[in-house]
């Protein structure tokens, strides 16, 4: 592995990416078999400044030792401490913000019980919703990035021994995050900079809705929230202070209208949910509900998923991502969401962003679904982007506007 390299990137998701403040609190989460990284990232946050860097250290086998031998109803019975362990450091008068390092192996639950997965889960996200709500509303920067690990690098790269399928997951995520150009950090601002011209473009455009097809049968029209507004690249905190959210991103994303969506769409990749692949599926919307869903492997996963809630089956997000991607044009399948989808235009079935609502991170979750934006405990992408996508926006003036063309952006 390039050790200039792995600077550069810790450098950049911590000084850039969650761009850690002055006097802030810095929690990082990190894979307990990646300690050289996550000491780079805490040396690279007291260089920004940090007042103090809390590491929570995260380990998938230990996750499968619990969900396996432990009770469903043990499992779900959370204590206060899991919480505040949380809103200690958002509550502190400095603030705080987080980086999520993610080095999963994307099978690591694989044929465990699916619902006792996703009950506990649930369970999970409804306890630490008063957490979550500070980064879905961006109160603080935050920011996901991914680490080679062993048994993933051996998913994406399964001829290679161990070693090399590392090595060569590490070279092609720092191909993708723009770090082999050497100046990441310029990089970026010019990537930054493209993004948010496409993102102004569409608000300007005012769409009412967006008209997706493509050969493999995916053809829906998806109505957007009332107050909308599309966003991409970077977003800024409730302090001011800019931040990419996710590091590699080539989205630029939008609110549906919960119940405006109709029509069918087919998977393009497959899809990591719970440690298990879900393959070869589609779902089909019937104002703005899934009405009928298949896979051809794990269906029953998928069914789980969108039961998961009362609008777990409804979408909170459509991003639009071209086929010219660096992810994409690397023609490799990561099976990580954080890569994947970032090589195609997705949909996430769930939550929706408040920031994706004019003024939304000021609205009460009423006030927000009055507006259209979906509500659950789950916030899923999947990625339904093709090499022949079409993108047709209307606007609320009813004229039309050519997004899409063959899968790349048409302006």
């Amino acid at each position: 592995m390039n050790q200039t390299y792995l600077q550069l990137y810790a450098d950049f998701i911590v000084k850039v990416g969650v761009n850690v403040q002055p006097r802030q609190n810095f929690i990082i989460r990190c894979p307990v078999s990646m300690p050289d990284f996550g000491h780079a990232c805490v040396r690279a946050g007291y260089e920004a400044g940090a007042k103090r860097v809390i590491v929570r250290w995260e380990d998938d086998a230990l996750t499968r030792l619990h969900m396996e031998h432990a009770a469903e109803a043990d499992l779900c019975e959370l204590k206060p401490s899991e919480l505040r362990c949380w809103l200690d450091y958002a509550e502190d008068p400095d603030g705080c913000c987080l980086l999520a390092i993610h080095a999963d192996d994307p099978e690591a639950l694989a044929g465990l019980d699916a619902g006792k997965l996703n009950r506990v889960s649930l369970a999970r996200r409804n306890f630490l919703k008063p957490w979550s709500e500070y980064t879905m509303n961006d109160r603080v920067q935050w920011c996901v990035a991914a680490i080679p690990a062993p048994a993933w690098a051996v998913k994406v790269f399964p001829d290679l021994p161990k070693e090399e399928a590392m090595e060569k997951l590490w070279q092609l995520i720092f191909e993708v995050c723009r770090v082999t150009t050497g100046d990441p950090v310029s990089a970026w601002k010019e990537h930054v900079a493209k993004t948010k011209a496409r993102k102004d473009q569409l608000n300007a455009w005012q769409l009412d809705r967006v008209h997706l097809t493509s050969a493999n049968g995916t053809d829906v029209v998806i109505g957007l929230a009332e107050d909308a507004t599309w966003e991409g690249a970077s977003s800024v905190a409730e302090n001011g202070t800019e931040f990419i959210a996710n590091v590699p991103t080539e989205e630029v994303f939008c609110a549906p209208h919960r119940d405006r969506v109709d029509g069918v769409v087919y998977g393009t990749k497959p899809y990591a949910y719970n440690g298990q692949l879900i393959e070869g599926w589609h779902v089909t919307f019937q104002n703005g509900k899934v009405v009928e869903h298949g896979a051809e492997k794990n269906a029953a996963l998928l069914a789980e998923l969108l039961t998961t809630d009362e609008n777990a089956c409804r979408i909170g997000e459509i991003a639009l991502v071209p086929a010219s991607s660096p992810i994409n044009r690397s023609g490799v399948l990561f099976y990580n969401t954080l890569f994947d989808e970032n090589a195609a235009c997705h949909i996430a079935f769930g939550a929706g962003y408040p920031t994706n609502i004019r003024g939304g991170a000021a609205l009460t979750r009423a006030q927000l679904m009055e507006k259209g934006l979906n509500d659950s405990a789950i916030h899923e992408d999947v990625m339904i982007g093709a090499p022949d996508t079409r993108v047709e926006g209307i606007g609320k003036n009813g004229e039309s506007h050519l997004i899409f063309a063959d899968g790349e952006w048409a302006f």
